[in-house]
């Protein structure tokens, strides 16, 4: 930078958000807004489960979301039930996705995936 300033470092995003694109929540099939309460939108209680209340600590976030009709909402999920999704996702989509059977390492949903298994046994 000029003048001897030093760019704003931009902090990392959680652990467990890194990644989560929307292929990945696809294979995660989070339910859809109409079939979800109002706590569960904003993040408060589980998607999957509906236990709560989540905070930072025990919830994943999965990012915001869009229904229909263009409005946002912003689902969570406890760590046990994305490592439950992440798990069955990784059976789903291993043997039908060319980058796992060649190089698993190689493919960015296989890995999402797996670290989300490893961070829900934590």
């Amino acid at each position: 930078m000029t003048n001897g300033t030093v760019a704003a470092s931009i902090p990392a995003a959680p652990a467990a958000l890194r990644g989560l694109t929307a292929a990945v929540l696809e294979v995660l099939r989070l339910p859809t807004r109409e079939s979800v309460t109002d706590s569960q939108a904003r993040g408060a209680d589980c998607v999957w489960c509906a236990r709560g209340p989540l905070n930072a600590e025990t919830a994943v976030d999965l990012g915001e979301q869009h229904d229909a009709t263009g409005t946002g909402w912003f689902p969570r999920g406890c760590r046990g039930c994305a490592a439950e999704r992440a798990h069955e996702g990784l059976f789903a989509h291993t043997p039908g996705c060319e980058q796992c059977v060649d190089e698993a390492a190689l493919c960015p949903v296989g890995r999402a995936l797996y670290r989300l298994v490893r961070d829900g046994r934590r």
